[in-house]
């Protein structure tokens, strides 16, 4: 599938807790395919409707592109200063059918349709009708926001090439132009794999960062943010940052997944725990900020589909604190993979998003021993 050009955290020597599974994404669960499609062209003064673009879809299939099969689902919104698609549904029946998309927080009315075009066409509905998920975050600070880039055959693209297999991160799909902490940010992903003891299962987590500011950055322990200080100026730069108390005008989307069996209550449970390895890097979720965050489980196949009574499977609750471990890591790991991924990006007006130096991030893990 994508291939990796950067370096991940791990390589940089920044320690973690937990154990990742073999790729160290979300596809390391089994059937999960992502799909994305990054949109960049153009430089210079913004032209609306022209560019410069800087944007882009991601696609996260549960069981793959093949499958119309549901997965048992749930939600929770930490701040709602955002926008996922099809939760009231979720909340209401516990299963997710279909993909669930992100992108830019204008393009969630096409990539909501497209993606409902894409179901009908490919036969993969359950009902008369779809409710999709699509979520997103804002890249109006590099992006062309409002001259409405992405297109139907952009969503097209991203679902009919999504696959198993390692995952792009940073600069790429929906996260093309965002950031997070002060820094160029974008797309991250990250896994862990539970215990033999408490089943062996893997929870794998996306995520598209677009969140925090940079005096809140913490990367395993340490005040990086305060260590690498933002210039006056790139604050100064963006004007929506100026309407919020703490300037963290942003949000951040994560999807937590596993083949842990567990139902829409549990999996509730699941999503809730994202936000505490969010806050494991610094974010305090401020009012700017839309922090939604989903879960699902590929255990229990063919629940939806029984006519009658399902016999389903369901984790112990006094187990699911390894899950909720699992969530908490992974979590972390994938948001400070994103940074660590991203290319610093020029956008609209010339507004320029440095990619945080990777040497120094490890300057300031090593003055706290904290750099393996």
């Amino acid at each position: 599938m994508q291939t990796q050009g950067r370096p991940r955290a791990r390589d940089l020597g920044i320690p973690f807790d937990g154990t990742p599974a073999a790729l160290n994404a979300i596809t390391d669960v089994p059937g999960i395919e992502v799909g994305m499609t990054t949109l960049i062209s153009g430089d210079g003064p913004l032209k609306v409707g022209a560019g410069p673009v800087r944007t882009g879809v991601t696609a996260i299939l549960p069981r793959g592109r093949t499958s119309k099969d549901q997965v048992f689902a749930g939600w929770f919104s930490l701040n709602g200063n955002g926008e996922m698609t099809g939760t009231t549904w979720i909340e209401e029946a516990g299963f997710l059918e279909g993909p669930i998309l992100i992108t830019n927080t204008h393009s969630v009315g096409v990539v909501r349709d497209a993606s409902i075009k894409w179901s009908v066409e490919h036969g993969r509905t359950s009902q008369a009708w779809s409710l999709p998920v699509v979520a997103e975050t804002s890249d109006g600070f590099l992006n062309d926001i409002n001259g409405f880039h992405v297109k139907p055959e952009h969503v097209f693209a991203a679902l009919d090439g999504a696959r198993s297999g390692r995952v792009a991160e940073g600069n790429v799909g929906g996260g093309t132009g965002m950031r997070c902490y002060g820094f160029k940010c974008g797309t991250g992903t990250a896994s862990r794999k539970i215990d033999a003891r408490f089943g062996g299962y893997i929870v794998g987590v996306l995520v598209q960062a677009n969140h925090g500011t940079r005096d809140l950055l913490r990367v395993a322990g340490v005040p990086v943010g305060q260590e690498l200080p933002e210039p006056a100026a790139g604050r100064a730069a963006d004007a929506s940052r100026a309407r919020d108390a703490l300037g963290e005008a942003g949000s951040i989307i994560i999807v937590v997944a596993t083949d842990a069996p567990l139902l829409p209550h549990q999996l509730k449970r699941i999503a809730r725990r994202a936000a505490l390895g969010l806050a494991r890097t610094g974010s305090v979720s401020s009012n700017g900020s839309g922090d939604i965050f989903i879960a699902f489980s590929t255990a229990n196949a063919g629940a939806a589909s029984v006519p009658a009574t399902a016999q389903v499977s369901m984790m112990s609750n006094t187990r699911i604190g390894a899950v909720f471990e699992a969530t908490v890591q992974a979590t972390e790991e994938a948001i400070v993979n994103a940074l660590v991924a991203a290319e610093t990006m020029t956008g609209v007006d010339g507004h320029r998003t440095e990619a945080i130096s990777h040497d120094a991030l490890r300057q300031a893990l090593r003055k706290y021993n904290r750099l393996k």
